[in-house]
């Protein structure tokens, strides 16, 4: 009796040994080829993306006279191109002559530690934006003057017995603290919904393939 394609790719799929399914082997090959190549072309770009903005935000900001906030965006924005390389080449690094199952691993591997990696960033990513928005209304056009003192005057003028740290009103310290404080509990959800907003068909094509592999192997 024939062997049902089942019994052919369980007996013969990513086996060595055994050239019973070549033709499935050589289609699961195909595709983790795709998926592996699929997001290096969409990593890629996101890069590219994030250095053509970080160039064209610095003197967009001068323009609008927010400065600061555009200094500081374009030190962020340069420091995540830095990690991205960096990332990049650990995922250069996977052997893409292992076979397609230990391929995919290698890959999942790699995604999980990216993935972590941006939680942790995310962490400090979203309140060093909302400093660098905040720097750039507070401290408006260099050499001009500060919004955030004539806010902070007119502010003490409203409410005289205001306590004040510095010269800053506490009530605006809280404010902002509290801001930092829930940035930081909520970055890494955003983070991760951000990560999955760009890959997640990506990953979960990755998973299903993964799980299929694995049950044709058992």
């Amino acid at each position: 009796m024939e062997k049902s394609i089942e019994t052919i790719w369980k007996e013969g799929f990513l086996n060595d040994d055994k050239l019973i399914a070549p033709k499935v082997n050589d289609l699961y090959n195909q595709k983790s080829i795709d998926i592996v190549s699929k997001f290096k072309r969409m990593y890629r770009i996101n890069v590219i993306g994030i250095v053509i903005f970080s160039f064209i935000i610095l003197p967009v900001s001068f323009l609008v006279k927010i400065p600061y906030m555009g200094i500081l965006v374009f030190i962020l924005f340069n420091l995540i191109i830095v990690v991205n390389r960096k990332t990049r080449k650990e995922l250069d690094k996977i052997d893409n002559s292992l076979n397609s199952y230990d391929y995919l691993i290698a890959f999942d591997n790699w995604t999980k530690e990216l993935i972590a990696v941006n939680i942790k960033f995310s962490r400090f990513l979203y309140p060093y934006v909302f400093i660098s928005l905040f720097c750039g209304f507070w401290f408006g056009t260099i050499g001009g003057d500060i919004p955030g003192n004539i806010l902070v005057n007119r502010f003490i003028t409203e409410f005289p017995n205001t306590p004040l740290i510095l010269g800053f009103p506490l009530v605006f310290i809280v404010i902002i603290l509290l801001i930092l404080l829930f940035l930081a509990l909520v970055g890494a959800k955003i983070g991760e919904w951000d990560f999955n907003l760009g890959y997640g068909r990506i990953m979960k094509r990755l998973k299903t393939m993964i799980a299929d592999m694995e049950e044709l192997k058992k």
